[in-house]
């Protein structure tokens, strides 16, 4: 047992070992392709190319003269390594001072540049206030105002690097560039922000609502661009939450938008702020099992009282909208169920979704005090474990029961 509980270690430290590694590589080819996108754009910015051609254009007339007058190869002279350094260095001045040049050169460019970003800052800073005022109370104003404000922002640095490069070919390259660059670089971010527009757009979910989204189950508190945050509450079968209800645990859990794009959203109160639910009451098998249903329709109906007419009227109506089921109970509704050993007498009634515990704990407490009661006693028999002892005669035909 010890050496298989070490090769099982063994092997998920392997694969351990293998994610992180598969992780690193990730990263560090997204870093790559970012600096190499940066590296081009600092390039183009900066005239390198002017520079190249000037040193070019000055290099060719004295080109001829140069190869005229140098020597044959077994009459060249053994250059001292000071006068090489000293060119080396000689060059690296002019090179700087050449960039110093191309950059003070290029300076109204930068500063035009800089002027259209500043614009576009202010004018979508202005879009996205007259947005809110003009649409305001609209739930999608949120995302309509940034979609803008992108839109906005995209022209601004288009304008922008066609001022600093001053050919359309460089801007072309430079946006491919910059945008394979991010594509693999802010993968994520991107997909949580375009799950945050879906969501402004279709409207998934707002704040308020409660909310089901891969296991995460909550009250939603807050959206943002790329994250969203819930009250999470409890559920008898969600692991390592204390609450077995669907009640608050007064735990924020903050998920990535992006999570609308690849997951399912289960909203409990979008449209329709009422659920059903159940309630299931065992009896034995040898109760009188049509009384027993009676009563516990009788009790149920007596609490919820016309609780579930409103709700059960609009419920059928978003039905027939959609062409759906029209006949919706405006009472609770009782079936039976065979069980191992038992019969489930289940009661099935409409409730606000945030208050299913409350429901289900007076319909319980009710149900059992009316099973209870002495007058019923006779006719609804609890599950507990029974036992009959009955005689047979020498044939091994059963006689009267002794008892139970």
């Amino acid at each position: 047992m010890s050496a298989r509980r070490r090769g099982l270690r063994g092997k998920l430290r392997a694969g351990g070992v293998a994610r992180g590694a598969r992780t690193n590589l990730r990263s560090f080819r997204q870093a790559t392709i970012l600096a190499v996108a940066v590296t081009a754009l600092f390039l183009l910015l900066i005239g390198l190319d002017a520079a190249v051609q000037e040193d070019v254009a000055l290099a060719q007339p004295a080109l001829p003269g140069l190869m005229a007058q140098t020597p044959p190869a077994e009459t060249v002279p053994v250059t001292d390594p000071g006068e090489v350094l000293g060119e080396a260095l000689g060059e690296a001045r002019q090179t700087a001072a050449d960039l110093r040049d191309a950059f003070f050169a290029n300076l109204p460019q930068y500063l035009v540049a800089l002027a259209v970003l500043l614009m576009a800052w202010i004018l979508s800073l202005i879009l996205r206030r007259s947005l809110g005022r003009v649409l305001r109370g609209w739930e999608r104003a949120n995302a309509i105002a940034a979609l803008s404000g992108v839109v906005i922002w995209l022209l601004a640095l288009g304008i922008a690097i066609s001022v600093l490069v001053g050919d359309i070919r460089a801007l072309v390259g430079s946006l491919g560039l910059i945008g394979l660059a991010l594509s693999w670089a802010l993968q994520n971010p991107i997909e949580s922000f375009t799950g945050w527009l879906m969501n402004g757009m279709r409207g998934y979910y707002r704040v308020g609502d409660r909310i089901g989204v891969g296991d995460v189950l909550g009250d939603v508190f807050r959206i943002d661009f790329f994250t969203t945050t819930v009250w999470e509450i409890g559920g008898p079968e969600r692991p390592g939450v204390s609450v077995t209800a669907e009640q608050p645990t007064g735990r924020l859990i903050t998920f990535p938008n992006n999570e609308v794009l690849t997951g399912s959203i289960v909203n409990f109160t979008r449209d329709f702020p009422y659920v059903w639910d159940e309630l299931a009451v065992p009896v034995a098998n040898e109760s009188d099992l049509p009384y027993a249903v009676r009563l516990l329709k009788e009790t149920a109906g007596e609490l919820l009282g016309d609780t579930m007419a409103g709700p059960a009227e609009t419920y059928e109506r978003i039905l027939r909208e959609r062409r759906l089921e029209t006949s919706v109970p405006r009472d609770p509704q009782v079936f039976v169920s065979l069980e191992d050993s038992w019969t489930s007498i289940t009661v099935r009634y409409l409730v606000n979704a945030r208050k299913r515990r409350i429901w289900k704990s007076r319909i319980s407490s009710a149900a059992m005090e009316a099973f209870n009661a002495e007058e019923h006693r006779e006719r609804i028999l609890p599950v507990y474990p029974r036992r009959q002892i009955m005689f047979v005669d020498g044939r091994g035909r059963p006689t009267e029961p002794v008892g139970r």
